[in-house]
């Protein structure tokens, strides 16, 4: 059986991939993915054989892995955080009915949700949800509808794909989307560079990250009614200490 792994890698750092990550990259013939990751894992597997392509050739990456796949090579697609959560895994699968013979593995990465919030201290410590704000895939009338929603459900809430060169006002649309249902005093925060080089945090609140300017490196966090800050650090309680 052809064996295809599609691997988390985490932020980047090889400190934050897993010992399977490490593994399955280390017994790969050939590892692909989009150009950035790839020159990610290069910097500690140096001597591997890769491929890669840029943004928005995700297909094309998906097949050309399962075609090689085919060929015999033990191949490895790689993700940034989790290999599921906006990931590949589930592109590999939906391409997988034309490649029968090869056997997909998904390895686990931490998701700049978890790795974020650990830089932040502890903001998702209740329910949450996960926004993208890009509509590259989704419509936005879908993401405003997801965002209003998880305001009103006063949910603590991570933004992925805050912003970029022509969705430089998306965060401010979604903070004014949230703010229908927020406070303009709810903690939230953000990250930048998670776990490589450049690596920063801010803690502020609704209203200043309405105004705030990210880019596509930065992970956002909203909290709930109940989030507060703590030692310069974001925190929202569970409520154990009320039991």
């Amino acid at each position: 059986m052809k064996k295809l792994s599609v691997v988390g890698i985490g932020p980047g750092n090889e400190v934050y991939s897993s010992i399977e990550a490490r593994e399955t990259l280390e017994g790969s013939d050939l590892i692909i993915g989009y150009k950035k990751y790839v020159e990610l894992v290069e910097e500690y597997l140096p001597d591997k054989e890769y491929l890669y392509t840029g943004m928005t050739k995700e297909v094309d990456r998906c097949k050309m892995a399962l075609e090689k796949a085919c060929e015999g090579l033990s191949v490895a697609v790689v993700c940034s955080g989790d290999a599921g959560v906006y990931g590949m895994a589930g592109l590999v699968y939906e391409l997988s009915s034309d490649y029968p013979d090869v056997e997909i593995n998904v390895v686990p990465g931490i998701s700049a949700v978890l790795s974020g919030s650990a830089v932040l201290g502890a903001p998702i410590g209740h329910d949450f949800a996960v926004i993208s704000l890009s509509d590259l895939l989704t419509p936005w009338e879908l993401i405003e509808k997801r965002l209003d929603l998880a305001g009103q459900g006063d949910f603590c809430i991570c933004l992925y794909n805050p912003s970029s060169h022509k969705r430089k006002d998306y965060l401010k649309k979604a903070c004014e989307i949230l703010l229908r249902h927020k406070g303009e005093d709810d903690i939230c925060g953000y990250v930048r560079n998670i776990g490589r080089e450049g690596e920063e945090y801010h803690i502020l609140t609704l209203k200043e990250l309405k105004d705030t300017e990210v880019d596509m490196f930065t992970t956002v966090f909203i909290g709930n009614s109940n989030t507060k800050v703590i030692d310069d650090k974001m925190v929202t309680p569970r409520g154990y200490k009320g039991v």
